[in-house]
């Protein structure tokens, strides 16, 4: 079993170039499938994390031949049949969701078991399913799997009872071939809903809106292939952001987009944190110790990212003073605060409310991944602890981070990863 093995107390200096969003390359894989033209569609900027390479299986699986050179993705889907998803590859990931959408729409049937992916909370698909249904779709659950079909999708007007970031996409892709027009009202406004947007134009799709609460899509009757970069992963950039300000140090970020992240931004500079934004960078320089924040609440973009609620936990842990974490997006998004307690942090929780006491310092201990940014938060506390922390669970790290500790190394991080027992010092 892999361990990561950081010996904290280093400060960050350095230059690292951030990859391709995996919440907009997992999406923009889906809407591949919709390419009736035969011909080979190209995804630039491509993470090579694991959760692309199960996406990249299942495509496979499905008929479509996908190959990768660097961080670019060729996928080629003339030859698509298959519409089951197998089932063991849909538990290991949520995100294959997004493929009931651009199957149906594709191919008029799909079968899936229900997704998979991290444990942090109830994530029910209900609004996918509603928003398929209300396009024509025909849905029945029997022995595990969910079955939908359709003659012929038609456009209609469809209220979202919350902004979910999926169920906003897969609809986008079910739309892009129904007939008439579809407004999505109360869609999600993330930076992947534009990417996705922008992708689907680029392939011969219609639609308007994406970035604000009401989408447009009307129904055409073939896309083509496409030539495509994916945006910069903002979670990743974050991630980097705080694991500067937990560590101290003078970093700069390129390949960003700043604008993505003004809620981050905002509240970073709360802990004393300076940051400066140039084109398509963004420097970090953390200097003291940090200071607790006010009440810090995760919120549907364009407010603080629930994926960014742990990383940024794992460096109040040790700000000067009490901050409050309020998790509104998720109902068990707390994994890893037993791990931070190990580790010396005064941490107490309440339902969705965490209060976050910070200590001078963290001390290093063994800590075991729970989730994928579970994983992330447990990296940066090592960072910033006395000694040695060794990480495991590394396996929900990789979902998400290309190389996290490539990156931390780069920017002179005391970070490897090993194979095996490791013996704490």
């Amino acid at each position: 079993m892999e361990k990561l093995v950081i010996k904290g107390g280093r400060s960050l200096d350095g230059t690292v170039r951030v990859n391709g969003a995996k919440n907009a390359i997992l999406p923009g894989m889906a809407a591949v499938l919709l390419d009736k033209s035969g011909g080979e569609s190209v995804l630039g900027n491509v993470p090579r994390i694991r959760d692309v390479v199960l996406m990249a299986e299942i495509l496979r699986s499905l008929g479509a031949k996908v190959s990768w050179e660097g961080s670019q993705l060729t996928i080629n889907t003339r030859d698509l049949s298959n519409y089951a998803i197998p089932e063991q590859l849909m538990l290991e990931m949520r995100s294959t969701v997004f493929l009931m959408g651009a199957l149906l729409a594709r191919l008029g049937q799909v079968r899936i078991s229900h997704p998979g992916g991290c444990a942090i909370g109830t994530r029910p698909i209900d609004l996918h399913l509603k928003g398929l249904v209300a396009l024509g779709a025909q849905i029945r659950e029997q022995h595990g799997f969910i079955y939908a079909t359709c003659r012929r999708l038609a456009g209609t007007d469809i209220h979202l009872d919350y902004p979910s970031v999926g169920a906003t996409e897969n609809i986008m892709l079910a739309a892009v071939y129904a007939s008439g027009a579809t407004v999505i009202h109360n869609a999600a406004k993330e930076p992947e809903i534009v990417d996705l947007q922008n992708m689907l134009n680029a392939m011969g799709a219609r639609i308007r809106g994406a970035g604000t609460d009401q989408i447009r899509i009307q129904g055409v009757k073939q896309l083509h292939s496409v030539e495509h970069a994916v945006i910069p992963d903002r979670i990743v950039t974050g991630t980097l952001m705080m694991a500067a300000v937990a560590a101290g140090g003078d970093i700069l970020l390129e390949g960003v987009v700043p604008a993505h992240l003004e809620a981050v931004t905002a509240k970073l500079r709360e802990t004393g944190a300076q940051i400066r934004e140039e084109n398509g960078r963004l420097r970090i320089k953390a200097t003291e110790r940090p200071r607790a924040v006010d009440t810090l609440r995760t919120l549907p973009y364009p407010g603080f990212p629930t994926d960014l609620q742990a990383p940024v936990m794992a460096l109040l842990t040790r700000a000067d003073g009490t901050s409050v974490i309020i998790e509104n997006v998720f109902d068990s998004r707390f994994n890893h605060v037993n791990d931070l307690r190990r580790m010396g942090a005064q941490i107490t929780v309440d339902g969705r409310t965490a209060v976050v006491k910070g200590v001078p310092s963290l001390t290093g201990a063994v800590v075991t991944a729970q989730d994928l940014r579970a994983g992330a938060a447990l990296v940066l506390a090592g960072l910033a602890a006395h000694g040695e922390t060794v990480v495991e669970g590394l396996h929900h790290l990789d979902r998400g981070y290309e190389s996290l500790e490539g990156d931390l190394a780069q920017l002179g991080a005391e970070i490897k990863r090993l194979d095996g027992e490791v013996e704490p010092s």
